[in-house]
């Protein structure tokens, strides 16, 4: 059996970019801020594993013999989100950052819309937190029937409505109106809610519309060479399905650890288990949150004792991620940051220090070479950790 796990915890970067300036990030550390803040983190498996040889962490010490290889990677794409994050760990590199509306959409953009929709109109259209947005204009929205629009420091055009008001069928097919009007913008998400007025509250049937990868990914080529695909998590939104042979939805953290486990399980066929942690960008990081991050991190780090355990001999995991949230910072947004890379398994080299990648792509290629495939970005570093 030949299996590559992969868990991605998203949002949690290490360290600021050479070029993170440009992106208003320089100060940007999420796991070294978040230890700094808190006076240090808990985590004694990622410790084991050698994640404080990566960088400087209060709490995670440096060891003289981690038992994963290790290192961190640069992102050569132009950009600091999931979408670019996740296309480039799996091989393709973009140049063209995605458009973002930190002043909120221009208004012949919500006219456009608003025109195409059975509404008529919408309700907000600035740059918002989520759950801000609807507690203000979810009253108004019951009243008149217009869906809250809004975006964040992301290139995301969300759409909000109470289950009432716009049933889901109804909710996704404004976002499928939405994608095709707005090819530009990396996702257009449905963020459902319920409730009564003062106490609204969102609901796990969000939906993703992301734009499909323009490239080749790896995905693509492990499907296409009949190797299993199972995705965990939100990892098949931003792939807009493809090159996915099975994709397992989740509500949050805890759900995606306990599906990932089971998956574990069941999957005896060669190919990829790839799981998204996404709590940590959506709910704490974006929301400056450190306490709970610092929390979700503490958890991830315990589960991860049992998985560990798991794992066949043949097996080999990934632990990484797809960009920095640093929740110590006065942004709430993404931030252009270093991801870490911890490779473990019971034929992978014990504490080989793999350096500092150029692109995230090292990641896609040395899975891909694992696999007998070839990708046209990144280099494999197989060799090193076998």
């Amino acid at each position: 059996m030949k299996r590559v796990v992969i868990l991605l915890l998203d949002g949690v970067g290490c360290g600021a970019l050479p070029d993170a300036i440009k992106y208003g990030d320089e100060n940007s550390n999420t796991l070294g801020n978040l230890a700094n803040q808190l006076g240090e983190l808990d985590l004694p498996v990622l410790q084991s594993l050698g994640l404080g040889n990566i960088i400087s962490i209060k709490g995670v010490p440096l060891l003289d013999s981690p038992l994963a290889s290790y290192g961190k990677a640069m992102e050569l794409s132009a950009g600091k989100d999931s979408t670019i994050g996740h296309w480039e760990l799996m091989g393709v590199v973009t140049s063209k950052p995605f458009p973002v509306f930190l002043d909120g959409f221009p208004e012949a953009m919500l006219k456009k819309f608003s025109s195409a929709i059975p509404q008529g109109n919408v309700l907000g259209g600035e740059a918002a937190s989520g759950t801000e947005i609807i507690a203000r204009l979810g009253d108004e929205h019951i009243k008149t029937g217009y869906p809250i629009v809004y975006t964040s420091a992301d290139s995301v055009f969300q759409i909000a409505a109470h289950k009432s008001v716009i049933p889901l069928d109804e909710l996704y097919r404004l976002c499928e109106i939405a994608r095709e009007m707005f090819p530009d913008i990396a996702r257009i998400i449905a963020r459902p809610f319920i409730g009564e007025s003062g106490a609204f509250k969102r609901v796990p049937e969000r939906r993703d519309y992301s734009l499909p990868p323009p490239g080749i990914t790896l995905l693509d080529l492990l499907k296409e060479k009949n190797f299993e695909v199972t995705t965990i998590g939100k990892v098949n939104y931003l792939f807009t399905d493809r090159g996915i042979t099975e994709s397992i939805n989740t509500k949050d953290n805890f759900d995606v650890a306990d599906k990932t486990m089971k998956t574990l399980a069941s999957k005896t066929a060669d190919g990829i288990i790839f799981a998204n942690f996404l709590d940590f960008d959506m709910l704490w990081g974006h929301r400056n949150d450190v306490a709970n991050f610092a929390k979700g991190l503490e958890y991830f780090d315990e589960w991860l004792k049992g998985f560990l355990n798991k794992l066949d001999k043949n097996d080999i995991l990934f632990i990484t991620a797809d960009h920095g949230n640093d929740p110590t910072t006065s942004s709430t947004d993404h931030s252009r940051e270093y991801i870490p890379i911890l490779v473990y398994g019971d034929k992978i080299a014990k504490g080989k220090y793999i350096g500092v990648r150029q692109t995230f792509a090292d990641v896609g290629a040395t899975i891909g070479e694992h696999f007998g495939i070839k990708l046209p970005q990144g280099k494999s570093f197989l060799s090193d950790v076998l």
